[in-house]
C-alpha cells in the first residue's frame, strides 16, 4: 500500500485540499493508499481547514471538514512513502527536517505535472474565494499527475 503525506505551511488550505482530492481520485482509480496532511508550522494544530477550503471542497462533493491540522513529525519521514510539498519554502523546510536515514521520497505536487515541475501551488490564505477555486484546480491537477506517476512506478 502506498502512503502519501501532503504538506503546506499551516495545514488548513492547500494540503487538506490535496488530501481530500486524493481520497476521491484514489477511490475512483482503485488505488489502495494511506493519506494524511500536515504543516510545517504548529499554530493551527487541531483546527479544521479554512472555511473557504471547506466550502470549495463541499461544492465539489469532497468533504474535508473532518480533517484537523497537525505539524509534521520526524516519524512522518519513515511512515510515509511520499511527502508532497506545496511550494519551494515547504520543500526547503522538509529537506532541513529530513533525517539522513529517511525512507520518504520528497517532491513538489507540481513535479508530477509535465511542464509545471518546480512550480508552487499558490497559497490562497490571503485571497478570496476565487483563490480557493484556483487552489482546488491546481491541487486536482497535481493529484492527477501524482496518480499517473504512481501508476508508472
Amino acid at each position: 500500500m502506498t502512503s502519501i503525506l501532503f504538506l503546506c505551511l499551516g495545514n488548513i488550505c492547500r494540503s487538506p485540499t490535496a488530501e481530500g482530492i486524493m481520497r476521491v481520485r484514489a477511490r475512483e482509480t482503485g488505488l489502495d493508499v494511506t493519506l494524511d496532511s500536515a504543516g510545517t508550522g504548529d499554530w493551527h494544530q487541531g483546527k479544521a481547514p479554512d472555511a473557504r477550503a471547506i466550502a470549495e471542497a463541499a461544492r465539489r462533493a469532497t468533504p474535508i471538514d473532518d480533517l484537523r491540522a497537525r505539524q509534521i513529525t520526524r516519524d512522518d519521514f519513515y511512515r510515509f512513502d511520499h511527502i508532497v510539498a506545496m511550494d519551494l519554502s515547504n520543500m526547503e523546510d522538509l529537506r532541513r527536517l529530513q533525517p539522513d536515514d529517511s525512507t520518504a521520497t520528497l517532491s513538489l505536487l507540481f513535479d508530477h505535472v509535465p511542464g509545471r515541475e518546480g512550480q508552487p501551488v499558490a497559497d490562497p490564505w490571503y485571497g478570496d474565494e476565487s483563490d480557493f477555486v484556483l487552489c482546488w484546480e491546481d491541487c486536482d491537477q497535481g493529484v492527477r499527475g501524482l496518480l499517473a506517476s504512481l501508476a508508472k512506478a
